[in-house]
């Protein structure tokens, strides 16, 4: 029996427009090769290393002195971008693949970033209270080195994509395909273990972005998408600078007839196939659960006919 209620055909594509996915790894991308060119220009003008730490890095990073962070709150956002070494790159390039466009099947193309955003900003939140206020990580376990990399949100996308299909199967021809919760599991225990002798109050934060997948998902389930404001704005701000007003929503006067690109009266075939291709495309971008019921039922008799 598979563990999603209904699997869609059509994959999102990493080469289609406002793939979510592909953004987050645009992202971090470009801040890592900005971060790295600007080193080698210390580099190559003999400009001490500590210089590049204190001039540029540090204003990416998320401080952990509290004072530090009020001079700097903006590193809240870009600190979960921010990426120095090329393993560390890699590693979460290669974890938020693997949840990511599991989530993109499952869910859609609309709530990976805001899963990603809101993992991010709980867990360095959660780091700068445990660097600061918790007085028994300022015994010992708490230091003062800065925040950096996306972490927390890739756990927030990895609980999230579990708690959505936990049974979800990877690598299928491998004696019928290896639980998703399983990839969790090892997942969660190569973070934790890396971060083991480092400072707690990352370790805190990273527990506190799986918590925000947990109930993004939770409350997903129970009707309330948190990120529908987060999809809202950003597709405000596309609107506004792209001419053709690509998710303008249209007025029941845009749907007259004599508006329309076509005759009143012109015959279109395959008109179930259009409309297949048409629930398809709502489940890409915005997961099954916002079917209706007669799209559920639509999609069972196309199922069955193809059978």
């Amino acid at each position: 029996m598979s563990p999603q209620p209904y699997k869609t055909s059509r994959n999102i594509l990493l080469g289609q427009d406002n793939n979510a996915l592909v953004f987050l790894f645009a992202v971090n991308a470009l801040v890592f090769v900005f971060i790295n060119f600007v080193k080698i220009i210390y580099y190559l003008s003999d400009i001490p290393e500590e210089f590049f730490y204190r001039q540029i890095l540090n204003w990416l990073t998320m401080p952990a002195p509290f004072d530090g962070f009020l001079g700097r709150p903006w590193t809240l956002l870009t600190y979960m971008f921010t990426h120095h070494s090329v393993w560390h790159l890699l590693s979460t390039s290669l974890w938020l693949w693997c949840f990511g466009y599991i989530l993109q099947d499952l869910a859609g193309n609309n709530k990976l970033i805001p899963i990603y955003l809101y993992g991010g900003l709980v867990g360095g939140l959660v780091f700068l209270l445990g660097n600061n206020m918790v007085p028994v990580l300022e015994r010992g376990i708490a230091n003062t080195s800065p925040l950096l990399g996306a972490g927390a949100a890739v756990m927030a996308i990895a609980v999230a994509t579990t708690t959505l299909a936990p049974d979800y199967r990877i690598f299928p021809l491998i004696n019928g395909g290896i639980p998703l919760w399983v990839l969790t599991a090892i997942f969660v225990a190569i973070d934790f273990a890396t971060l083991a002798s480092g400072n707690g109050a990352v370790a805190a934060g990273h527990l506190a972005g799986g918590v925000v997948g947990y109930l993004f998902i939770h409350q997903f389930r129970r009707g309330r998408d948190w990120g529908a404001w987060m999809i809202s704005l950003m597709n405000w701000f596309d609107d506004l600078f792209s001419p053709e007003k690509k998710h303008r929503t249209k007025s029941p006067k845009d749907k007259l007839h004599y508006q329309s690109d076509r005759k009143p009266y012109q015959k279109i075939s395959n008109v179930t196939q259009q409309r297949l291709d048409a629930i398809l495309d709502k489940i890409n971008q915005e997961g099954y659960q916002y079917l209706t019921d007669e799209e559920k039922e639509f999609l069972k008799r196309a199922s069955a006919e193809e059978l």
